[in-house]
């Protein structure tokens, strides 16, 4: 226990540095929804269109719609780009504290970017529930609301997996992570690895709305445990076999994520030089 210790201080004092910024979260909060509420119309009129193409659908409209409010309220716990704290501590030279403190530098940075997306998610999340689960209803607009899971099952399997999401993110953030810290910039890495994750997590559209050929491969990514399965999950889209499959996808990429993350960490800390005094 007192070698957890350091990481769960580490992370806890993130998570409560990062809830202050209530005004990021409400502005957060607002833009999902008006994204989100164009994204729920959209899919509205594409059912009520094309009743052939939607009775086809592997998704329902009701799945779909809950699917996107799910999506804009846990867009934030998806990494977006590099920790800024990372960033900025490799480009001023302060990563040398954090060679210097008695833990593991990888664990410290995990827990820590993940303490981040955590603390950005959360307010937005319960906001949204807010919104979307129990405000429309009460507007009459039932059709268009954030719908409850099917069964106890699905909550079950959602609430696993969404703490597997949180782990394989953060994995994935340290990957980014290193690249920021090898370049000593955030700039290429952020444009060539946002589109990967805008487009294979299920954020510009639920995986299981692609062409059938594609539904292997694009389950099989790490992407998609990120953002994809946990609200498959929920929305009873994923069950049986298949749920089982999802959550193992997830502890697979996480673990080889963090593998080859600890590994690329030593290859670039061994190479980095910090200046100055």
């Amino acid at each position: 226990m007192d070698a957890v210790r350091p990481y769960l201080a580490a992370f806890s004092s993130r998570f409560l540095l990062m809830l202050q910024y209530r005004a990021a979260a409400i502005a957060g909060f607002a833009t999902q929804c008006w994204w989100g509420g164009i994204k729920v119309m959209i899919y509205a009129a594409f059912f009520a269109a094309a009743p052939g193409a939607a009775a086809a659908s592997p998704m329902t409209l009701a799945q779909a719609i809950t699917y996107v409010w799910m999506a804009q309220a846990l867009l934030a716990l998806t990494p977006w780009g590099a920790d800024p704290d990372i960033a900025q501590a490799v480009r001023t030279g302060s990563v040398a504290y954090d060679r210097l403190r008695p833990v593991d530098t990888y664990w410290l940075w995990y827990v820590r970017g993940g303490a981040w997306m955590v603390s950005r998610a959360a307010p937005r999340a319960a906001l949204m529930l807010l919104a979307a689960g129990l405000a429309l209803p009460l507007l009459g607009l039932s059709d268009w609301a954030w719908g409850s899971p099917p069964d106890l099952a699905a909550a079950a399997f959602f609430t696993v997996s969404l703490a597997l999401a949180v782990a394989l993110s953060s994995a994935m953030l340290m990957l980014v992570n290193l690249v920021v810290a090898a370049t000593l910039t955030d700039r290429g890495a952020v444009t060539l690895y946002n589109p990967l994750l805008i487009v294979f997590s299920g954020n510009l559209l639920p995986l299981a709305l692609y062409p059938d050929w594609a539904q292997t491969a694009l389950l099989m990514q790490p992407f998609a445990g990120m953002l994809d399965i946990p609200l498959r999950l929920y929305v009873g889209q994923l069950t049986g076999a298949w749920a089982w499959a999802g959550l193992g996808l997830q502890v697979f990429w996480t673990l080889l994520l963090i593998l080859v993350g600890r590994a690329g960490l030593t290859r670039v800390m061994a190479r980095l030089e910090v200046q100055g005094g």
